[in-house]
């Protein structure tokens, strides 16, 4: 298992508490009594009034969870999501627009996501003429992840439209949890084919829209924000085993997942990259490990991918030595614990 010490860094993730804030909007349009739900959710509704404090990203989840209880809606989360743009992502969303294609643009939101919520990260990836961006979860025990998860692909939806300009068109979106009883919301919003019990929540473009030039980019506008972006994050302390547990994500992903691999892509010699987690309290074998089960846990809830897949998609090359691990995370096989996590 991970050193206690890192463990303890690691499940520290936060946002903003003025993501809350779509979410009371919404609430109050239902008619439901948002700061009784706040209260039922164990957030003080004092907290509202600095969108810039930082809260523990599990909160939102929770706060979600009480909002579906509230509402009844099922779709709270793509809700939530159709109203997320480029300013609500804060500074690193406002200079995402100034910049001069949307390849840079993507590239930026990725590599300062973490200003907005150390709980989740965004991920671009290329490969030949598709480009797909993923919302992938980094906090532990979240509630509502496929109500976040939606959300946050509606959002990505809506940030690439509006970089994009009319005319833009996605692909496909993906979503890491079972089809819903009612899709007709997923269809009528997104409008283009929606693939469910997923590895993970993506939604994927043809490469040509990153040379797009977002309309609102602006070079001074450009100079200014970074100045201001750059300042913010030198003071934002980094968390090293956080950031490469974000690249053993990333790397999964991708089928090739190694200590060298993550090493290099982190610009580090293989011995120092080990010293740098040897001082934070862990090592790559117990970051793997915990990522690997925080996945596994996940897709076996909310999916109905068969244990050979989800042992795929984490890449093992066999079912059963992703049976044999899951048995020493948990002390139950996957089947067993799937059963007894209500599937």
């Amino acid at each position: 298992m991970i050193a206690t010490q890192a463990k303890q860094k690691l499940t520290q993730s936060t946002l903003r508490v003025g993501s809350l804030l779509p979410i009371l909007a919404i609430l109050d349009e239902f008619g439901s009594d948002s700061e009784e739900v706040l209260g039922a959710a164990g957030i003080n509704s004092s907290l509202i009034d600095d969108p810039d404090m930082l809260i523990p990203y599990a909160a939102r989840g929770t706060l979600i969870a009480r909002s579906v209880e509230a509402t009844g809606c099922q779709h709270f989360g793509l809700l939530i999501g159709q109203r997320m743009d480029l300013p609500s992502l804060g500074l690193p969303g406002l200079l995402a627009r100034s910049l001069p294609n949307v390849k840079a643009a993507l590239q930026t939101l990725q590599k300062y996501f973490a200003a907005h919520t150390t709980g989740a990260a965004l991920e671009l990836e290329i490969e030949g003429d598709i480009a797909t961006l993923t919302y992938a979860f980094l906090a532990p025990n979240v509630e509502a992840t496929d109500q976040l998860g939606g959300g946050a692909i509606a959002g990505l939806f809506n940030v690439m439209n509006s970089l994009c300009g009319p005319g833009f068109q996605a692909l496909e979106a993906s979503f890491a949890h079972r089809k819903p009883e009612d899709i007709r919301p997923f269809r009528e919003f997104f409008r283009i084919p929606l693939y469910f019990n997923a590895p993970r929540y993506s939604l994927i473009v043809s490469r040509k829209w990153l040379d797009v030039r977002p309309p609102t980019a602006d070079e001074e506008l450009q100079r200014i924000l970074q100045k201001q972006v750059d300042a913010l994050e030198a003071k934002r302390i980094e968390n090293f085993p956080e950031h490469v547990k974000l690249l053993i994500r990333s790397a999964l992903a991708t089928g090739e997942c190694s200590e060298t691999g993550i090493a290099v892509l982190l610009g580090l010699r293989p011995r120092t990259f080990i010293r740098r987690l040897e001082s934070a309290g862990t090592s790559f074998h117990d970051l793997l490990d915990e990522t690997r089960f925080e996945l596994a846990k996940r897709m076996l809830e909310n999916t109905s991918l068969q244990v050979c897949e989800i042992a795929d998609a984490l890449c093992y090359s066999r079912a059963s030595s992703f049976d044999r691990a899951f048995r020493r995370w948990s002390g139950d096989t996957p089947v067993a614990w799937r059963e007894n996590s209500g599937e």
